[in-house]
């Protein structure tokens, strides 16, 4: 299995529970998004706090933690994107 580096952003509480905005992660190129989540998770297991309200964006297409395939590429971007509050 390939492996590629990909760079992680994390925005508002997951940037806060990671104790950084951004990083570069080798994770298997072919996965599906729980997989991804996964690898990310287990760099930082705090994260694990907002599985249920979070959403992932890879490559600028936003995709829900499942069954869905990814194929990242080198230097793709993933964000994590927890939910804002606002009012």
């Amino acid at each position: 299995m390939t492996a590629v580096q990909i760079t992680v952003l994390y925005f508002a509480k997951s940037a806060e529970l990671a104790e950084t905005r951004r990083e570069v992660l080798t994770v298997p190129r072919q996965l599906t998004s729980r997989q991804l989540w996964l690898e990310i998770v287990s760099h930082h297991p705090s994260l694990r706090v907002i599985e249920q309200n979070l959403v992932l964006a890879v490559g600028e297409q936003y995709v829900s933690l499942g069954d869905e395939e990814l194929l990242l590429e080198p230097g793709q971007e993933v964000a994590l994107v927890p939910p804002l509050s606002g009012g």
